[in-house]
C-alpha cells in the first residue's frame, strides 16, 4: 500500500459510505457499486484487519454470551461450547462492517436477511456454507406451516476464495455457516439489522423436499434442489461474544 495512502479498511468504509447512504431503500445497490465492493474485499487479508491465520479474534479464553439484533431470541449455549467471536468494525444506520470468528466445527444455525444485502469474505481457513432462497409465490406444506425454498449453495468454501453476495430476495438470503476449519468471515450488512426497523433475524429448520406432502408444488429439476424451511420460534443456542477489533481505525465520515 501506497504512503498515506488510506488502509483497506477504511477504504471499504468509504466504499460503502458512497453506496449505502441511507436504508431508507428496499431496492439493492446497482451490480456495478457491488461489484466494486466485492472487488476491494477480495484485497482484504487478515493482517489488513488486525487477525493472525487462525486468530481467536481477541486472543482470550473464557465463554460468554452477547446479544445483538443477529441473536435477538437466542439462548444461553452451554459453558463448554466454543463461543464464535464478533469483532465490531463499523455501523450506522445504513451498514455495518464487522468479522465473525468462528473456531473449528462451530455453526451460525440457519437464518436470514430481511430487506438487506450482504457481502462476505473468508479472511482465513474454511467453512461449509449451505443457503436457501424462497420459492415464489409462496408455496406451504399442505400439512404444516413450512415454506418451500430452492438451495442455492452447498458447499465448503476455503480461503482465498472471492467474496460472495446475497441479496433481499436472492443469492442464498438463507444460510447457515459450519466452520470446517478455524475461520474468520467479514462481513458487510446493508442495512444492518434493526428490531425497530422490523429487520429481524429468524432462525429455521430445514426439511429435504420428500418431508411433507408437497401439495401444489412443482419442481422443475431435481427434489433435491429444494427443502421445507420452518421458522424456529424457541430460542436457539448460539454462544457469540464480543471481541477486541484490533485493526485500523475507521474515520466516521458521515458527518
Amino acid at each position: 500500500m501506497a504512503w498515506g495512502a488510506p488502509s483497506r479498511v477504511q477504504a471499504l468504509y468509504d466504499l460503502c459510505r458512497r453506496t449505502f447512504p441511507s436504508p431508507s431503500s428496499a431496492a439493492p445497490p446497482p451490480a456495478s457499486a457491488v461489484r466494486a465492493i466485492s472487488s476491494l474485499m477480495d484485497t482484504i487479508s487478515p493482517a489488513d484487519v488486525g487477525l493472525r491465520d487462525d486468530s481467536p479474534g481477541d486472543g482470550g479464553g473464557g465463554h460468554g454470551f452477547f446479544e445483538s439484533a443477529f441473536v435477538k431470541g437466542a439462548a444461553r449455549a452451554p459453558r463448554w461450547a466454543q463461543p464464535i467471536t464478533y469483532l465490531h468494525v463499523y455501523e450506522c444506520d445504513a451498514f455495518s462492517i464487522g468479522i465473525f470468528c468462528l473456531p473449528t466445527s462451530a455453526v451460525i444455525p440457519l437464518h436470514d436477511h430481511p430487506g438487506m444485502t450482504v457481502l462476505s469474505k473468508i479472511l482465513y481457513g474454511s467453512m461449509h456454507v449451505k443457503s436457501y432462497d424462497w420459492v415464489e409465490p409462496t408455496v406451504l406444506a399442505s400439512n404444516r406451516q413450512v415454506r418451500l425454498a430452492k438451495l442455492h449453495a452447498d458447499d465448503v468454501l476455503t480461503a482465498p476464495c472471492p467474496t460472495t453476495v446475497l441479496y433481499p430476495q436472492s443469492g442464498g438470503n438463507l444460510h447457515t455457516f459450519t466452520s470446517v476449519a478455524s475461520c474468520a468471515v467479514l462481513d458487510v450488512l446493508a442495512p444492518p439489522y434493526a428490531e425497530d426497523a422490523g429487520r429481524i433475524c429468524t432462525y429455521f429448520n430445514d426439511y429435504p423436499f420428500s418431508s411433507f406432502s408437497s401439495g401444489r408444488a412443482k419442481t422443475v429439476d431435481s427434489p433435491d434442489n429444494y427443502a421445507w424451511i420452518e421458522a424456529i420460534n424457541s430460542p436457539v443456542n448460539i454462544n457469540m461474544r464480543p471481541g477486541m477489533y484490533s485493526g485500523p481505525t475507521v474515520q466516521d465520515r458521515l458527518s
